[in-house]
C-alpha cells in the first residue's frame, strides 16, 4: 500500500497548523511534523532559515530523515511548514526510491487576514512584515501552480473538515 506525504504550506497565519492537526487526526496511521519545530532542533548557532543557508539546509535534511523514517514504518506524514516549490523539489528527490503519494497544498488568505491573525499571536511569535513578504512570495512565485493554492478566506472554522476532505480527495494537489 502506498503511503502519503501531505505538505501543508503557506505564509504564517493561513491556518497551516490548525489544518494539519485535523488532517493528521483524520488519517488512520499518521504522523505530524512541524517544520518550525524541526528548524529549532539546533539551539545555539541557529540562524533564521530564510537568512541562513546552513540552517535552512539542515532543517530540510532533518525533515527528509523524519519523513523517510515514518514512511518506512508505514505512516502517512503531514508536514506543516513554509515550503516553496524548490524545497519540495529537493524533498521529492530525496524520496525518489519511496512509493509515496505527495500532496502539496499552499493555504492562502488575503493581506488583512494575515495581518489580523499575526497580531493575535503572542508578541514573541509575531512575524510582522515577514508574514506579508511570504504572502507576496507565495502569490507571485513563478513555479507555484495555481492548482496547489487553496484560498480559505471564505471558509469558517466549522468548514475545516470540508477543507481537510478536499486535501485528501482532490487529485489537483498531487505532485507524485
Amino acid at each position: 500500500m502506498s503511503r502519503n506525504l501531505y505538505i501543508i504550506s503557506g505564509p504564517p497565519g493561513v491556518g497551516k497548523s490548525t489544518t494539519s492537526k485535523l488532517l493528521v487526526q483524520t488519517l488512520d496511521k499518521s504522523a505530524y511534523i512541524s517544520g518550525d519545530a524541526v528548524s529549532h532542533f539546533p539551539v545555539k548557532g541557529r540562524g533564521k532559515p530564510w537568512l541562513d543557508k546552513d540552517t535552512n539546509d539542515l532543517t530540510w535534511k532533518n525533515i527528509s530523515s523524519l519523513v523517510k523514517n515514518l514512511l518506512d514504518y508505514k505512516y502517512d506524514v503531514v508536514l506543516d511548514y513554509v515550503a516553496f516549490p524548490e524545497d519540495i523539489d529537493g524533498l521529492m528527490t530525496e524520496l525518489e526510491d519511496y512509493h509515496v503519494r505527495i500532496i502539496y497544498v499552499v493555504l492562502m488568505v488575503d493581506r488583512q487576514t494575515v495581518i489580523r491573525r499575526d497580531r493575535l499571536r503572542a508578541e514573541e511569535y509575531q512575524m510582522k512584515e515577514r508574514s506579508i513578504i511570504l504572502l507576496d512570495e507565495f502569490e507571485n512565485h513563478p513555479d507555484l501552480r495555481v492548482d496547489n493554492k487553496l484560498y480559505t478566506n471564505h471558509f469558517t472554522e466549522a468548514q475545516l473538515p470540508e477543507i481537510v476532505s478536499g486535501i485528501i480527495n482532490n487529485e489537483k494537489y498531487r505532485l507524485k
